[in-house]
């Protein structure tokens, strides 16, 4: 990737960054963990990847995403807004009753929402279907799933990952952000995943395994998917839950922060202070 591009990908992840630290200490709690952990997933989808018209959202020629975790809405939702999808303005409205922008996705209420999503699990199911609409009309159309690793306890992800992979729907690229933590713990201490990317190999997947904080080598992961034939694809983000602010990636309530005392607030200060000079051309190092 030339280094100029490169760099407009991570000020695309500092401003989503900073867009989640800022409109989940206004709303005063939210799902902060899982929201951090793909972002820069998200820049390099919206900033690279994905065919999409922001002017035309509902474009039908366009890339889909689903986002399984749908938990992680204020990720999506700092994306799009930074895309031009809607004003920013909107993004304070987190949550508010009669908002747009719901806890989760609801693909009825937010432009550039392709699928509505909370229930975890239900988002492999309805990915797959899509691509297999885009298989059976011809089209080089591609949908994204994000899966989170917990999300991986629901059934549902395997029945969907067995029909992908039996169908050769190498057009759904599944990304499974295994940042190891979920509501309330570990993924080894609640229900030990054993190795994710193993498991995707037997049940027919190529993968890849890539870290989830470097959008050179998600780029490259993708765009090696991109060239399989006649095999199901997978891309597992070696990841951390509050990923780019070492206080969150610390804090053991991470899944959802709640802005009540002046330490969390402090922290979250900071990290936007940091977001601000990557923004700026500063330092992309995280905070300590």
């Amino acid at each position: 990737m030339e280094q100029t591009k490169l760099q407009e990908l991570k000020i695309f992840s500092a401003k989503i960054r900073k867009d989640i630290l800022e409109m989940l200490e206004e709303r005063g709690y939210g799902h902060m963990g899982g929201s951090l952990s793909i972002v820069e997933l998200l820049s390099v989808l919206y900033g690279k990847q994905m065919k999409i018209n922001p002017s035309n959202p509902n474009w039908e020629e366009r890339d889909m995403l689903v986002l399984s975790k749908g938990h992680a809405g204020p990720a999506w939702y700092s994306t799009l807004a930074e895309k031009g999808y809607f004003d920013k303005s909107w993004l304070s409205t987190l949550n508010d009753g009669g908002t747009r922008l719901p806890s989760h996705p609801d693909r009825l209420k937010t432009p550039g929402v392709d699928m509505t999503t909370g229930s975890l699990g239900q988002g492999t199911s309805a990915a797959a279907g899509i691509a297999t609409g885009f298989q059976m009309k011809g089209s080089n159309q591609y949908v994204y799933l994000i899966v989170g690793d917990g999300e991986l306890n629901e059934g549902q992800c395997w029945e969907a990952f067995q029909y992908i992979a039996h169908y050769q729907l190498n057009h759904c690229i599944v990304i499974i952000d295994e940042n190891k933590r979920q509501l309330d713990g570990t993924t080894k201490e609640i229900m030990n995943p054993f190795s994710i990317a193993d498991k995707m190999k037997s049940f027919g997947f190529y993968v890849k395994t890539v870290k989830g904080n470097d959008e050179e080598a998600i780029d490259d992961a993708i765009t090696e998917v991109k060239q399989i034939e006649n095999q199901a694809v997978c891309i597992v983000l070696d990841s951390v839950k509050g990923a780019g602010v070492s206080y969150f990636e610390t804090l053991a309530g991470n899944h959802s922060v709640k802005f009540n005392n002046d330490e969390i607030i402090k922290a979250n200060h900071e990290a936007i202070s940091q977001q601000n000079k990557i923004i700026e051309g500063g330092t992309d190092t995280c905070i300590s």
